[in-house]
C-alpha cells in the first residue's frame, strides 16, 4: 500500500514537473522564434528599404529560420508591422520584455507589447 501511495506521488511529481518544462520550453524557444523573425524583417527593412508585405518575401534565410517563421504571423501595417508569437515549442509562450526592448523597431504591434 505505502508503495503504491509513493507511486503515485513520484507520477504526479513527474507530471507537474513536466508542466514547468513545457512552460520553460515554451518561453525559450517563443523568444527565439520572435526575435529571429524580428531580426529578418528588419534586416529586410535595412537592405530593400521597405518592410516585406509578407514573410515569403524575405531572402538569404537559412533553414532553421523557417521554423521561427512559421511560429509567428506578421503584417505589415501602414506605419511599421504587426508580429505574433503563435507558438513556442508546442504551445503558447508567456513572453515579457522591456519598454527598450521595442525601441528602433517597426514592430508597432503585437501580442506581447504591452499596451496593445
Amino acid at each position: 500500500m505505502k508503495l503504491r501511495y509513493l507511486a503515485g506521488i513520484a507520477i504526479l511529481s513527474f507530471f507537474l514537473g513536466g508542466c514547468d518544462f513545457q512552460k520553460e520550453a515554451d518561453a525559450k524557444f517563443g523568444d527565439q522564434h520572435f526575435k529571429t523573425a524580428i531580426s529578418l524583417v528588419e534586416l529586410h527593412k535595412v537592405r530593400t528599404g521597405a518592410y516585406p508585405q509578407k514573410l515569403e518575401n524575405l531572402t538569404f534565410t537559412g533553414d532553421w529560420d523557417a521554423i521561427a517563421l512559421n511560429s509567428v504571423e506578421y503584417k505589415l501595417l501602414p506605419t511599421g508591422y504587426e508580429l505574433n508569437v503563435t507558438r513556442g515549442w508546442v504551445g503558447q509562450p508567456q513572453l515579457v520584455y522591456p519598454k527598450e526592448f521595442w525601441v528602433g523597431l517597426g514592430l508597432v504591434k503585437s501580442n506581447l507589447k504591452p499596451g496593445v
